[in-house]
């Protein structure tokens, strides 16, 4: 198991977690599946990514910012969608 540096718990995120983030989220914008799978897979090329699901700019989920309409990538060499 891989854990945090900060603390004991690990940082690999189950897809039933994902998914009650998301459903806090039940008011915001979300993009369509298409849009989704476009991002994701922009991330999913990035240096910046750890574990296949933590943006290590921002330290957002991927499943969760590349879901949210109004969210965009971080990265500051230049935004990758």
């Amino acid at each position: 198991m891989d854990n945090c540096r900060g603390c004991q718990a690990s940082v690999r995120v189950r897809a039933d977690a994902l998914q009650r983030l998301l459903d806090v989220a039940h008011g915001a914008a979300l993009v369509d599946a298409a849009e989704y799978m476009r991002r994701a897979a922009l991330c999913r090329t990035c240096d910046q990514l750890a574990y296949g699901t933590t943006c290590l700019v921002c330290g957002c989920l991927l499943p969760v910012r590349a879901r949210l309409a109004g969210k965009g990538c971080p990265d500051p060499r230049g935004p990758r969608w």
